[in-house]
């Protein structure tokens, strides 16, 4: 099954898909757009474009497990996106992504406005990687 990621951030949100093997996750790029409704409209365009038949949509809970602002945006969109597209929305837990991401482009030396374009898109690849993980082994 093909599989989008959303890493949904104020401005810039990150998105990614796998194959329908679900073996490999690559990015697809960031939305830049402040209106979530519009990332959400924008979104599902990418979804459609892509094939894809779930979302999984990355949650930012706090370190010590509770959910802020951030998680019940997360939240409001997903459910946003998914009365839009009529596909289900995954919640994937996404603490430590961004940081995740951020070494990853370290390693790579990826620095200025080259990392701000593809931070998020790369965060969004650990949120797909970490969803698939997680359903390989336990079946979700």
């Amino acid at each position: 099954m093909v599989i989008m990621s959303v890493d949904l951030g104020k401005a810039r949100t990150g998105i990614a898909v796998c194959d329908k093997n679900e073996l490999l996750a690559s990015p697809l790029g960031i939305i830049e757009e402040r209106n979530s409704e519009k990332t959400a409209e924008k979104v599902f365009e990418a979804a459609k474009a892509q094939g894809a038949e779930l979302f999984v949509v990355g949650l930012p809970k706090n370190m010590d497990g509770t959910e802020g602002e951030s998680a019940k945006n997360a939240r409001t969109f997903a459910e946003y996106l998914s009365q839009l597209s009529g596909m289900e929305c995954v919640m994937q837990d996404e603490r430590g992504t961004t940081v995740t991401a951020h070494n990853f482009l370290n390693a790579t030396n990826t620095r200025g406005k080259k990392r701000k374009k593809v931070v998020d898109s790369v965060a969004a690849v650990i949120i797909l990687e970490d969803y698939l993980s997680r359903r390989k082994n336990h079946r979700v």
